[in-house]
């Protein structure tokens, strides 16, 4: 079976326990490129670790889902979405109230 051909996908930083949200043709070579420093905004935040891909046929759907988990609301979706992933990678989901 051949996936669909455009991902959106999320990365998990090891570094520094922050997400990246990415769209692509070839996941597995975005993934390669990330994580060998090619790509620059990932470059000081390897090792990268795929969370989680969604697939579509049409790159217009993929490119409007990249740009809404980039928002507050896609950011707060995938959060809940990955609540137990993230929190077993030591991803501080909740911020603690200030006193």
């Amino acid at each position: 079976m051949k996936l669909l051909p455009y991902a959106v996908y999320v990365l998990f930083s090891e570094k520094d326990h922050l997400l990246y949200v990415g769209f692509t043709t070839d996941i597995n070579k975005r993934i390669i490129n990330h994580n060998n420093g090619d790509t620059t905004s990932t470059k000081h935040r390897r090792p990268l670790k795929l969370i989680f891909a969604e697939y579509y046929l049409f790159k217009e759907d993929a490119m409007y889902r990249e740009k809404y988990f980039k928002s507050s609301k896609g950011k707060r979706a995938l959060k809940l979405m990955l609540n137990y992933t993230l929190t077993s990678l030591g991803y501080k989901i909740f911020e603690e109230p200030k006193s």
